[in-house]
């Protein structure tokens, strides 16, 4: 029985061409970039041409690309050390954000009395943009707003455009959560004006364990760790060059062939959703709908079962999807956006999320099953 695996929010199946970028990188890259012999050159050479390469999507100087383990790290770095080098004083986010942003958060509120306020959301989940400028507009503290451009649960969009503007109109700083995002959306972060942006190889068919933060040219950030001068110094430690040509490889094949994939995997979502309505499943969309990403789609079903049972019970049939980030995968107090944008929680929930890889033969026997 061949898997079916629907639950690419919480990672991507790698690419056939990545991996052949990774196997030739490890028979063939034996230095330490930071090595002065010709051996640590040529790694090094490959490492600067990857970051080069990597910034070029978004519009960034290669300089303002740190390579970080993934999203969580990313994000960590990006928050916590903008109440050092930056001064932040006050946090500005939303309860629907992922935990590495609200535990990091939670952290610097408890630890460092750093003032945070939660935005209102629509009935959708999306963000209160009204409430953003309130908030920016009634107090002159330092701030940092954090919001993550898609959600990884709902998949709901955040007007990320109108957000930056909003901040650099308030001199706020500004700190997106890209991971989920990257793969589908031409972003350009100095037509954005954004200051940190977030990438994780392993959702757009990338290996797991590398990503990078983008820190806008001329921010004073400190390290979380300490060692060499690698990464400028903010994230020491011998780059793993493997998995960065990995990701460099990934990032350029999704940019280039953004807009195909895009309609692709919407066309997918479409017709997901053309399937459920003719079938005899009661069902309702958690998030909005119109204003989300292609590749999410979370749903609760108007059934008497449990979400674990029915999770598990479609594993055993060869069906791999979620009931929500797979980060907080094992936890029983339930999805806490579902809570936050007030779904019932007496409904089983499960998020659905596809790739290029996916195959419209797939849904069909997902809807069966």
């Amino acid at each position: 029985m061949d898997n079916i695996y629907l639950d690419n929010a919480a990672s991507t199946p790698i690419s056939p061409e990545v991996i052949e970028v990774m196997l030739k990188s490890m028979q063939s890259n034996k230095g330490n970039p930071s090595s002065i012999h010709s051996t640590g050159r040529i790694a090094k050479a490959k490492l600067e041409m990857a970051r080069k390469n990597i910034a070029s999507t978004i519009n960034a100087l290669p300089s303002e690309i740190i390579f970080t383990s993934g999203g969580t790290e990313a994000d960590n770095l990006a928050i916590q050390t903008a109440t050092c080098g930056l001064k932040v004083k006050r946090i500005i986010t939303a309860k629907t954000e992922h935990h590495a942003v609200l535990n990091t958060i939670d952290f610097l509120k408890k630890n460092k009395n750093i003032e945070i306020d939660y935005l209102e959301l629509n009935n959708d989940g999306s963000i209160d943009l009204n409430h953003l400028i309130k908030l920016l507009s009634s107090n002159s503290v330092k701030t940092l707003v954090s919001l993550m451009h898609v959600n990884n649960e709902t998949g709901t969009l955040l007007n990320i455009d109108k957000v930056a503007k909003i901040c650099r109109e308030n001199n706020a700083f500004f700190h997106s959560d890209t991971t989920q995002s990257l793969g589908y959306y031409d972003l350009d972060v100095k037509e954005l004006g954004i200051d940190f942006l977030v990438c994780s190889a392993h959702k757009f068919h990338g290996p797991k364990g590398i990503g990078f933060l983008y820190i806008k040219q001329g921010l004073s950030i400190q390290p979380l760790m300490f060692g060499g001068n690698q990464e400028r110094g903010i994230r020491p430690g011998t780059e793993n060059i493997h998995s960065i040509l990995g990701l460099e490889k990934a990032l350029l094949d999704a940019n280039s062939n953004r807009l195909n994939i895009f309609n692709y995997v919407l066309n997918l979502k479409n017709n997901f959703i053309e399937l459920l309505n003719k079938s005899k499943l009661n069902y309702s969309i958690n998030g909005s709908l119109e204003d989300s990403s292609p590749a999410i789609l979370n749903i609760s079903f108007q059934m008497k079962k449990d979400q674990s049972m029915i999770l598990f019970n479609m594993d055993l049939l060869g069906i791999s999807i979620s009931g929500g980030s797979a980060c907080t995968s094992g936890s029983n107090i339930g999805s806490h956006v579902l809570k936050a944008i007030k779904t019932p929680m007496d409904q089983p929930a499960i998020r659905f999320s596809f790739s290029k890889m996916n195959t419209i033969e797939e849904l069909k026997k997902t809807v069966k099953t």
